[in-house]
């Protein structure tokens, strides 16, 4: 696997420590709008989420939304948008990353009652793909294209 490693790094990507938690989930340190957070990553999110309690924290301009969130065994749920935000993960970094927001409650007392610390969101495939991402799943690795 050290091939793998060595070839991407060659191919200007950057490698991302992953944290394998209590409920299999992948979890990710990311900044936003540079304060820092945890993260889940979630290759079947379409989007990339934060909590509503996170808005002050990562400094999010937010307007209403008309989408309704799903996931997570929740639906139906109120969501609100926010544009312009810059992201970074590890020395990856875009500054032009939409957010929705959505109360995460019901996933980080799931998280808690597995022993697992609340997140502060979602990292999910908009992301991922913005950053041509690949997952080392064996060595707990994410790789994003510089």
């Amino acid at each position: 696997m050290a091939k793998l490693q060595q070839f991407l790094l060659d191919k200007g990507y950057t490698k991302v420590k992953l944290h394998l938690t209590q409920t299999n989930h992948f979890e990710i340190k990311a900044t936003i709008n540079g304060h820092k957070g945890l993260f889940i990553l979630d290759t079947g999110a379409s989007s990339s989420c934060v909590g509503f309690e996170a808005i002050e924290t990562f400094n999010l301009k937010v307007k209403d939304s008309e989408i309704k969130a799903a996931g997570a065994g929740a639906t139906d749920m109120d969501t609100k948008m926010s544009k312009k935000n810059k992201v970074k993960i590890g020395k990856w970094k875009n500054d032009k990353v939409v957010l929705v927001l959505f109360n995460l409650s019901h996933v980080n007392t799931a998280l808690i009652n597995h022993n697992s610390k609340p997140v502060d969101g979602i990292i999910g495939a908009d992301i991922l793909k913005k950053g041509k991402a690949i997952i080392d799943y064996e060595k707990k690795f994410l790789y994003l294209k510089l």
